[in-house]
Protein backbone atom coordinates (compact mmCIF):
# COMPACT_ATOMS: atom_id res chain seq x y z
CA UNK A 1 0.00 0.00 0.00
CA UNK A 2 2.94 2.23 0.53
CA UNK A 3 2.22 3.51 -3.38
CA UNK A 4 -1.41 4.83 -1.86
CA UNK A 5 0.83 8.03 -1.04
CA UNK A 6 2.71 8.94 -3.57
CA UNK A 7 -0.05 8.72 -6.72
CA UNK A 8 -2.46 11.35 -8.36
CA UNK A 9 -5.61 10.00 -6.84
CA UNK A 10 -4.37 9.93 -2.91
CA UNK A 11 -6.52 12.68 -1.51
CA UNK A 12 -9.55 11.86 -3.98
CA UNK A 13 -8.94 8.21 -2.20
CA UNK A 14 -9.04 9.86 1.44
CA UNK A 15 -12.26 11.98 0.78
CA UNK A 16 -13.91 8.19 -0.19
CA UNK A 17 -12.69 6.58 3.02
CA UNK A 18 -13.56 9.62 5.10
CA UNK A 19 -17.02 9.86 3.81
CA UNK A 20 -18.31 6.34 3.06
CA UNK A 21 -15.51 4.22 5.18
CA UNK A 22 -16.17 0.79 3.67
CA UNK A 23 -17.37 1.50 -0.07
CA UNK A 24 -14.39 3.96 -0.31
CA UNK A 25 -12.05 1.62 1.15
CA UNK A 26 -12.38 -0.64 -2.35
CA UNK A 27 -10.13 1.80 -3.15
CA UNK A 28 -6.99 0.42 -0.93
CA UNK A 29 -7.48 -2.83 -2.91
CA UNK A 30 -7.19 -1.86 -5.74
CA UNK A 31 -3.72 -0.50 -7.62
CA UNK A 32 -3.23 2.89 -8.14
CA UNK A 33 -0.20 4.15 -11.00
CA UNK A 34 0.43 7.64 -12.48
CA UNK A 35 1.28 7.65 -16.71
CA UNK A 36 4.08 10.04 -17.47
CA UNK A 37 2.69 12.94 -19.80
CA UNK A 38 3.08 11.56 -22.98
CA UNK A 39 0.82 8.82 -22.33
CA UNK A 40 -2.75 10.12 -22.07
CA UNK A 41 -5.62 8.40 -21.98
CA UNK A 42 -7.60 10.98 -20.49
CA UNK A 43 -8.00 11.99 -16.93
CA UNK A 44 -8.28 7.93 -15.60
CA UNK A 45 -8.48 4.60 -17.21
CA UNK A 46 -8.35 0.81 -16.17
CA UNK A 47 -7.54 -2.32 -17.33
CA UNK A 48 -9.19 -4.42 -14.66
CA UNK A 49 -6.62 -4.27 -11.78
CA UNK A 50 -4.91 -1.01 -12.00
CA UNK A 51 -6.45 2.80 -11.85
CA UNK A 52 -4.09 5.18 -14.43
CA UNK A 53 -4.36 8.61 -13.76
CA UNK A 54 -3.17 11.08 -16.42
CA UNK A 55 -1.74 14.36 -16.51
CA UNK A 56 -4.72 16.10 -16.77
CA UNK A 57 -6.40 14.95 -13.42
CA UNK A 58 -4.28 16.98 -11.35
CA UNK A 59 -6.35 19.81 -12.89
CA UNK A 60 -10.02 18.55 -12.06
CA UNK A 61 -11.25 19.70 -8.57
CA UNK A 62 -11.29 17.75 -5.76
CA UNK A 63 -15.39 16.56 -6.02
CA UNK A 64 -14.29 15.68 -9.91
CA UNK A 65 -11.47 13.98 -8.57
CA UNK A 66 -13.43 11.71 -6.51
CA UNK A 67 -16.06 10.87 -8.59
CA UNK A 68 -13.66 9.61 -11.18
CA UNK A 69 -11.47 7.40 -8.55
CA UNK A 70 -14.83 6.21 -7.81
CA UNK A 71 -15.64 5.32 -11.00
CA UNK A 72 -12.51 3.65 -12.17
CA UNK A 73 -12.85 1.56 -8.68
CA UNK A 74 -16.33 0.10 -9.57
CA UNK A 75 -15.43 -0.88 -12.65
CA UNK A 76 -12.40 -2.65 -11.04
CA UNK A 77 -14.99 -4.26 -8.59
CA UNK A 78 -17.40 -5.18 -10.90
CA UNK A 79 -14.70 -6.83 -13.38
CA UNK A 80 -16.35 -4.57 -16.13
CA UNK A 81 -12.91 -5.26 -18.02
CA UNK A 82 -12.60 -9.04 -17.90
CA UNK A 83 -16.39 -9.44 -18.45
CA UNK A 84 -15.64 -7.64 -22.00
CA UNK A 85 -13.36 -10.41 -22.97
CA UNK A 86 -15.51 -12.90 -20.98
CA UNK A 87 -18.44 -11.93 -23.31
CA UNK A 88 -16.30 -11.24 -26.67
CA UNK A 89 -15.15 -15.03 -26.18
CA UNK A 90 -18.88 -16.04 -25.97
CA UNK A 91 -20.27 -13.79 -29.04
CA UNK A 92 -17.01 -13.38 -30.93
CA UNK A 93 -18.15 -9.39 -31.66
CA UNK A 94 -18.26 -7.45 -29.15
CA UNK A 95 -17.69 -3.51 -29.72
CA UNK A 96 -15.71 -2.45 -27.27
CA UNK A 97 -16.94 1.30 -27.09
CA UNK A 98 -20.68 0.24 -26.83
CA UNK A 99 -19.71 -1.89 -23.77
CA UNK A 100 -17.91 0.69 -22.07
CA UNK A 101 -20.72 3.02 -22.37
CA UNK A 102 -22.94 0.42 -20.98
CA UNK A 103 -20.60 -0.27 -18.24
CA UNK A 104 -19.94 3.30 -17.23
CA UNK A 105 -24.08 4.14 -17.23
CA UNK A 106 -24.16 1.01 -15.11
CA UNK A 107 -21.23 2.74 -12.45
CA UNK A 108 -22.75 6.60 -12.93
CA UNK A 109 -26.15 5.64 -11.69
CA UNK A 110 -24.60 3.53 -8.91
CA UNK A 111 -23.11 6.21 -7.60
CA UNK A 112 -25.92 9.14 -8.50
CA UNK A 113 -27.29 9.76 -4.86
CA UNK A 114 -23.78 10.81 -3.53
CA UNK A 115 -23.17 14.73 -2.76
CA UNK A 116 -19.89 14.27 -1.80
CA UNK A 117 -18.47 13.70 -5.60
CA UNK A 118 -18.81 14.92 -8.60
CA UNK A 119 -19.54 13.29 -11.85
CA UNK A 120 -19.02 14.62 -15.17
CA UNK A 121 -21.57 16.68 -17.24
CA UNK A 122 -21.22 14.25 -20.11
CA UNK A 123 -22.11 10.84 -17.75
CA UNK A 124 -24.14 8.53 -19.11
CA UNK A 125 -26.68 6.85 -16.67
CA UNK A 126 -28.80 3.71 -16.75
CA UNK A 127 -31.87 4.84 -16.82
CA UNK A 128 -31.41 7.59 -19.04
CA UNK A 129 -29.72 4.49 -21.86
CA UNK A 130 -32.30 2.38 -20.91
CA UNK A 131 -35.17 5.48 -21.83
CA UNK A 132 -33.39 6.59 -25.03
CA UNK A 133 -33.23 3.40 -26.58
CA UNK A 134 -35.45 0.84 -25.11
CA UNK A 135 -38.28 3.05 -24.31
CA UNK A 136 -38.40 1.48 -21.10
CA UNK A 137 -39.16 4.14 -17.97
CA UNK A 138 -37.89 2.99 -14.69
CA UNK A 139 -36.33 4.75 -11.79
CA UNK A 140 -32.59 4.39 -11.14
CA UNK A 141 -32.95 1.55 -8.27
CA UNK A 142 -35.36 -0.51 -10.20
CA UNK A 143 -32.99 -0.39 -13.46
CA UNK A 144 -29.58 -1.04 -11.00
CA UNK A 145 -31.94 -4.46 -9.79
CA UNK A 146 -32.69 -5.62 -12.96
CA UNK A 147 -29.82 -5.07 -15.47
CA UNK A 148 -26.24 -5.96 -15.81
CA UNK A 149 -23.85 -5.24 -18.39
CA UNK A 150 -23.79 -7.62 -20.70
CA UNK A 151 -27.60 -8.20 -20.78
CA UNK A 152 -27.87 -4.40 -21.39
CA UNK A 153 -25.05 -4.79 -24.18
CA UNK A 154 -27.13 -7.54 -25.88
CA UNK A 155 -30.34 -5.55 -25.89
CA UNK A 156 -28.59 -2.43 -27.53
CA UNK A 157 -26.08 -3.90 -30.17
CA UNK A 158 -28.61 -4.19 -32.70
CA UNK A 159 -25.41 -3.35 -35.69
CA UNK A 160 -25.69 -5.83 -38.75
CA UNK A 161 -23.70 -6.74 -41.11
CA UNK A 162 -22.53 -3.93 -44.18
CA UNK A 163 -24.00 -4.62 -47.43
CA UNK A 164 -21.04 -4.73 -49.62
CA UNK A 165 -19.87 -7.79 -47.63
CA UNK A 166 -16.63 -7.43 -47.69
CA UNK A 167 -14.31 -8.55 -44.89
CA UNK A 168 -12.59 -5.56 -43.39
CA UNK A 169 -12.29 -4.28 -39.98
CA UNK A 170 -15.27 -1.53 -38.36
CA UNK A 171 -14.16 2.14 -38.67
CA UNK A 172 -14.43 3.23 -34.88
CA UNK A 173 -14.36 6.65 -33.58
CA UNK A 174 -11.87 7.30 -31.39
CA UNK A 175 -13.37 8.42 -27.63
CA UNK A 176 -10.49 9.68 -26.32
CA UNK A 177 -7.68 6.98 -26.81
CA UNK A 178 -3.92 6.60 -25.82
CA UNK A 179 -2.25 6.47 -28.97
CA UNK A 180 -0.27 2.74 -29.82
CA UNK A 181 -0.04 1.70 -26.74
CA UNK A 182 -2.21 0.33 -23.44
CA UNK A 183 -1.51 2.88 -19.72
CA UNK A 184 1.76 1.92 -18.07
CA UNK A 185 2.98 -1.04 -20.16
CA UNK A 186 5.18 -1.27 -22.73
CA UNK A 187 4.70 -3.94 -25.53
CA UNK A 188 0.31 -4.39 -24.35
CA UNK A 189 -2.46 -4.40 -26.96
CA UNK A 190 -3.70 -1.48 -28.24
CA UNK A 191 -7.22 -0.60 -27.69
CA UNK A 192 -7.36 -0.33 -31.50
CA UNK A 193 -5.77 -3.71 -31.60
CA UNK A 194 -8.60 -5.06 -29.06
CA UNK A 195 -11.15 -3.82 -30.73
CA UNK A 196 -10.35 -5.24 -34.52
CA UNK A 197 -9.43 -8.51 -33.25
CA UNK A 198 -13.08 -8.87 -32.32
CA UNK A 199 -14.23 -7.26 -35.93
CA UNK A 200 -14.37 -9.91 -38.84
CA UNK A 201 -16.37 -7.69 -41.06
CA UNK A 202 -18.21 -4.22 -41.32
CA UNK A 203 -21.05 -3.88 -38.61
CA UNK A 204 -23.20 -0.72 -39.06
CA UNK A 205 -24.48 0.51 -36.40
CA UNK A 206 -28.43 0.11 -35.96
CA UNK A 207 -30.43 2.82 -34.34
CA UNK A 208 -30.12 1.51 -30.84
CA UNK A 209 -25.93 1.41 -31.31
CA UNK A 210 -25.77 4.81 -32.59
CA UNK A 211 -28.11 6.40 -30.31
CA UNK A 212 -25.46 5.20 -27.60
CA UNK A 213 -22.90 5.94 -29.17
CA UNK A 214 -24.07 9.61 -29.17
CA UNK A 215 -24.96 9.58 -26.04
CA UNK A 216 -21.64 8.86 -25.05
CA UNK A 217 -20.02 10.69 -27.16
CA UNK A 218 -18.37 13.57 -25.37
CA UNK A 219 -17.42 10.56 -22.39
CA UNK A 220 -13.57 8.90 -22.72
CA UNK A 221 -12.66 5.63 -23.28
CA UNK A 222 -11.61 4.28 -19.86
CA UNK A 223 -11.77 0.60 -20.00
CA UNK A 224 -8.54 -1.18 -21.33
CA UNK A 225 -9.36 -5.38 -21.27
CA UNK A 226 -5.88 -7.27 -21.22
CA UNK A 227 -5.93 -9.81 -23.23
CA UNK A 228 -3.82 -12.11 -21.34
CA UNK A 229 -6.38 -11.83 -18.09
CA UNK A 230 -8.14 -14.79 -19.33
CA UNK A 231 -5.38 -17.37 -19.76
CA UNK A 232 -5.65 -18.06 -16.09
CA UNK A 233 -9.38 -18.54 -15.87
CA UNK A 234 -9.33 -20.01 -12.64
CA UNK A 235 -7.62 -17.45 -10.49
CA UNK A 236 -10.12 -14.76 -12.31
CA UNK A 237 -12.94 -17.25 -10.76
CA UNK A 238 -11.39 -16.57 -7.63
CA UNK A 239 -10.73 -12.82 -8.15
CA UNK A 240 -14.65 -11.92 -9.21
CA UNK A 241 -15.46 -14.11 -5.72
CA UNK A 242 -13.65 -11.83 -4.15
CA UNK A 243 -14.58 -8.79 -5.02
CA UNK A 244 -18.27 -9.86 -4.87
CA UNK A 245 -17.46 -10.65 -0.90
CA UNK A 246 -16.20 -7.36 -0.28
CA UNK A 247 -18.70 -5.32 -2.39
CA UNK A 248 -21.51 -7.47 -0.38
CA UNK A 249 -19.71 -6.45 3.17
CA UNK A 250 -18.91 -2.93 2.42
CA UNK A 251 -22.15 -2.09 1.07
CA UNK A 252 -23.70 -3.64 4.66
CA UNK A 253 -20.81 -2.03 6.08
CA UNK A 254 -21.87 1.69 5.01
CA UNK A 255 -25.70 1.47 4.65
CA UNK A 256 -27.54 4.49 3.50
CA UNK A 257 -23.80 6.11 2.61
CA UNK A 258 -22.85 3.58 0.75
CA UNK A 259 -21.15 4.00 -2.51
CA UNK A 260 -23.63 1.80 -3.95
CA UNK A 261 -26.90 3.22 -4.35
CA UNK A 262 -28.63 -0.65 -4.46
CA UNK A 263 -26.92 -3.86 -4.21
CA UNK A 264 -26.89 -3.81 -8.11
CA UNK A 265 -27.79 -6.84 -10.94
CA UNK A 266 -24.22 -6.02 -11.73
CA UNK A 267 -22.51 -7.80 -9.00
CA UNK A 268 -19.46 -9.47 -10.11
CA UNK A 269 -20.19 -13.25 -11.96
CA UNK A 270 -18.67 -16.25 -10.15
CA UNK A 271 -18.39 -19.06 -12.30
CA UNK A 272 -16.35 -22.44 -11.84
CA UNK A 273 -14.03 -22.50 -14.75
CA UNK A 274 -14.73 -25.39 -16.57
CA UNK A 275 -10.94 -26.63 -16.02
CA UNK A 276 -11.91 -27.57 -12.78
CA UNK A 277 -15.27 -28.66 -13.39
CA UNK A 278 -13.46 -31.50 -16.02
CA UNK A 279 -10.93 -32.20 -13.33
CA UNK A 280 -13.56 -32.89 -10.50
CA UNK A 281 -15.76 -35.07 -12.95
CA UNK A 282 -12.99 -37.33 -14.78
CA UNK A 283 -11.19 -37.93 -11.91
CA UNK A 284 -14.45 -39.32 -10.00
CA UNK A 285 -14.81 -41.59 -13.61
CA UNK A 286 -11.37 -42.19 -13.58
CA UNK A 287 -10.42 -43.63 -10.29
CA UNK A 288 -9.33 -46.73 -9.40
CA UNK A 289 -11.77 -48.76 -6.72
CA UNK A 290 -10.94 -51.95 -4.79
CA UNK A 291 -11.84 -55.15 -5.89
CA UNK A 292 -13.97 -57.44 -3.36
CA UNK A 293 -12.05 -60.91 -3.02
CA UNK A 294 -14.29 -63.58 -2.20
CA UNK A 295 -11.29 -66.46 -1.64
CA UNK A 296 -10.36 -63.69 0.87
CA UNK A 297 -11.90 -63.18 4.17
CA UNK A 298 -11.99 -59.35 5.32
CA UNK A 299 -10.22 -58.80 8.46
CA UNK A 300 -12.83 -57.20 10.53
CA UNK A 301 -14.62 -61.09 9.58
CA UNK A 302 -11.06 -62.66 11.18
CA UNK A 303 -10.74 -60.30 14.66
CA UNK A 304 -14.59 -60.50 15.01
CA UNK A 305 -14.62 -64.58 14.53
CA UNK A 306 -12.60 -65.05 17.84
CA UNK A 307 -14.32 -62.66 19.14
CA UNK A 308 -16.93 -65.18 19.63
CA UNK A 309 -15.41 -68.12 20.13
CA UNK A 310 -15.70 -72.01 19.10
CA UNK A 311 -18.40 -73.12 17.71
CA UNK A 312 -20.18 -69.93 16.30
CA UNK A 313 -20.01 -68.31 13.24
CA UNK A 314 -20.52 -64.68 11.58
CA UNK A 315 -21.89 -64.59 7.36
CA UNK A 316 -18.78 -64.27 5.51
CA UNK A 317 -17.38 -61.01 4.76
CA UNK A 318 -15.37 -61.09 1.61
CA UNK A 319 -11.99 -59.05 1.49
CA UNK A 320 -10.44 -56.40 -0.45
CA UNK A 321 -7.94 -57.07 -3.30
CA UNK A 322 -6.06 -53.90 -5.51
CA UNK A 323 -7.32 -52.86 -8.50
CA UNK A 324 -5.40 -54.57 -11.44
CA UNK A 325 -7.29 -52.97 -14.32
CA UNK A 326 -6.16 -49.47 -15.45
CA UNK A 327 -8.66 -46.64 -15.87
CA UNK A 328 -9.49 -45.64 -19.08
CA UNK A 329 -10.69 -42.32 -20.63
CA UNK A 330 -12.10 -42.02 -24.00
CA UNK A 331 -12.38 -38.97 -25.97
CA UNK A 332 -14.30 -38.43 -29.19
CA UNK A 333 -13.71 -35.31 -31.18
CA UNK A 334 -16.11 -34.47 -33.95
CA UNK A 335 -14.13 -32.71 -36.37
CA UNK A 336 -16.88 -31.59 -38.60
CA UNK A 337 -17.42 -28.44 -36.02
CA UNK A 338 -14.70 -26.19 -35.12
CA UNK A 339 -12.36 -25.55 -32.32
CA UNK A 340 -10.03 -22.08 -31.86
CA UNK A 341 -6.74 -22.89 -31.57
CA UNK A 342 -6.44 -21.52 -27.80
CA UNK A 343 -8.96 -23.48 -26.62
CA UNK A 344 -7.83 -27.18 -27.98
CA UNK A 345 -4.54 -25.72 -26.68
CA UNK A 346 -6.32 -25.75 -22.92
CA UNK A 347 -8.23 -28.71 -23.67
CA UNK A 348 -5.45 -30.74 -25.03
CA UNK A 349 -3.36 -29.95 -21.73
CA UNK A 350 -5.93 -30.43 -19.14
CA UNK A 351 -6.88 -34.09 -20.57
CA UNK A 352 -2.97 -34.72 -20.85
CA UNK A 353 -2.57 -33.81 -17.31
CA UNK A 354 -5.25 -35.74 -16.26
CA UNK A 355 -4.59 -38.64 -17.72
CA UNK A 356 -0.95 -38.57 -16.37
CA UNK A 357 -1.82 -37.90 -12.72
CA UNK A 358 -4.80 -40.36 -12.26
CA UNK A 359 -2.40 -43.03 -14.75
CA UNK A 360 -5.10 -43.76 -16.80
CA UNK A 361 -4.99 -44.70 -20.40
CA UNK A 362 -6.85 -42.36 -23.26
CA UNK A 363 -8.69 -43.83 -26.79
CA UNK A 364 -9.12 -41.18 -28.89
CA UNK A 365 -12.02 -41.63 -31.25
CA UNK A 366 -12.02 -38.90 -33.85
CA UNK A 367 -14.91 -38.28 -37.00
CA UNK A 368 -17.68 -36.94 -38.19
CA UNK A 369 -20.64 -39.40 -39.40
CA UNK A 370 -18.58 -42.32 -39.14
CA UNK A 371 -15.17 -43.08 -37.67
CA UNK A 372 -11.71 -41.98 -39.23
CA UNK A 373 -9.43 -42.58 -37.02
CA UNK A 374 -9.30 -44.47 -33.59
CA UNK A 375 -5.69 -44.07 -31.58
CA UNK A 376 -4.31 -45.45 -27.86
CA UNK A 377 -2.13 -43.47 -25.51
CA UNK A 378 -0.15 -43.87 -22.18
CA UNK A 379 -0.89 -42.34 -19.70
CA UNK A 380 -0.30 -37.86 -20.34
CA UNK A 381 0.55 -38.53 -24.27
CA UNK A 382 -2.04 -37.62 -27.02
CA UNK A 383 -1.68 -35.63 -29.83
CA UNK A 384 -5.07 -33.51 -29.49
CA UNK A 385 -3.30 -30.52 -30.92
CA UNK A 386 -2.72 -31.62 -34.04
CA UNK A 387 -5.92 -32.53 -35.20
CA UNK A 388 -7.71 -30.59 -37.98
CA UNK A 389 -11.63 -29.22 -37.92
CA UNK A 390 -13.44 -29.62 -40.95
CA UNK A 391 -16.56 -27.21 -39.82
CA UNK A 392 -20.01 -26.92 -40.98
CA UNK A 393 -20.60 -30.66 -41.63
CA UNK A 394 -23.06 -32.61 -40.30
CA UNK A 395 -22.36 -35.50 -37.06
CA UNK A 396 -23.87 -38.32 -36.27
CA UNK A 397 -22.59 -39.58 -32.89
CA UNK A 398 -24.10 -43.14 -32.99
CA UNK A 399 -21.12 -44.39 -34.47
CA UNK A 400 -18.46 -42.68 -32.65
CA UNK A 401 -19.93 -43.88 -29.27
CA UNK A 402 -20.55 -47.13 -30.63
CA UNK A 403 -16.68 -47.34 -31.44
CA UNK A 404 -15.84 -46.05 -28.39
CA UNK A 405 -18.16 -48.41 -26.32
CA UNK A 406 -15.91 -51.28 -27.59
CA UNK A 407 -13.13 -50.63 -25.23
CA UNK A 408 -15.34 -50.51 -22.49
CA UNK A 409 -14.31 -47.16 -21.18
CA UNK A 410 -14.48 -45.37 -17.74
CA UNK A 411 -15.79 -41.94 -18.44
CA UNK A 412 -15.88 -40.65 -21.87
CA UNK A 413 -15.44 -36.91 -23.17
CA UNK A 414 -17.47 -35.79 -26.72
CA UNK A 415 -15.46 -32.55 -28.04
CA UNK A 416 -18.39 -31.18 -30.19
CA UNK A 417 -21.22 -28.50 -31.22
CA UNK A 418 -23.51 -31.07 -30.43
CA UNK A 419 -25.10 -30.75 -34.32
CA UNK A 420 -26.05 -33.89 -34.78
CA UNK A 421 -28.16 -37.38 -33.17
CA UNK A 422 -27.59 -39.62 -31.08
CA UNK A 423 -29.17 -43.02 -31.52
CA UNK A 424 -26.12 -45.10 -28.65
CA UNK A 425 -26.37 -44.47 -25.45
CA UNK A 426 -23.47 -46.43 -23.57
CA UNK A 427 -23.51 -47.41 -19.88
CA UNK A 428 -20.29 -45.16 -18.92
CA UNK A 429 -20.66 -41.40 -18.10
CA UNK A 430 -20.66 -38.78 -20.91
CA UNK A 431 -19.15 -35.35 -20.53
CA UNK A 432 -20.04 -33.39 -23.69
CA UNK A 433 -17.54 -30.52 -24.17
CA UNK A 434 -19.10 -28.17 -25.99
CA UNK A 435 -17.23 -24.32 -26.72
CA UNK A 436 -19.62 -21.69 -25.21
CA UNK A 437 -20.01 -20.50 -28.84
CA UNK A 438 -22.68 -23.25 -28.91
CA UNK A 439 -24.23 -23.05 -26.28
CA UNK A 440 -27.67 -23.09 -27.46
CA UNK A 441 -28.45 -26.83 -28.35
CA UNK A 442 -28.82 -29.81 -25.35
CA UNK A 443 -27.30 -32.38 -24.93
CA UNK A 444 -28.45 -36.45 -25.80
CA UNK A 445 -27.70 -37.38 -22.04
CA UNK A 446 -24.85 -37.17 -20.16
CA UNK A 447 -23.52 -33.61 -18.89
CA UNK A 448 -22.89 -30.88 -21.01
CA UNK A 449 -19.79 -28.69 -20.23
CA UNK A 450 -19.13 -25.26 -21.64
CA UNK A 451 -15.96 -24.51 -22.52
CA UNK A 452 -15.04 -20.91 -22.71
Amino acid sequence: MNDLFRHRGTRAIQQMVEFAPSTGGLALWVKHRDLPPEIDPGPVATDGDTVYYGASFERLSLHAQVGLVAHEVLHIALRHPQRYLDLQQLLGDVDLELFNICADAIVNSALSHLSWLELPVSSVFLETLLLATLGIDVGVDKALLEWDVERLYRAIDDRRAADNGRSRMTRRRRRGGIGDSQPGAEGRASREEIDASSQAEVREDGPMSARVRSLGAETHADLFPQPDARKQPESEAEQAREWSERILRAHAGDGAHSMLRALIADLPKIRTPWEQILRTQLARGLSTRPNLSWSRPARSYIANQGRLGSGRRLPWEPGISAAKSVPRLVVIVDVSGSVEDDLMERFAGEIEAITRRLEAALVLVIGDCRVQRVAHFKPGRSDLRDIEFNGGGGTDFTPLLEEADKYGPDIGVVLTDLDGPARFRPGWPVIWAVPESCATPDQPFGRKLLLS
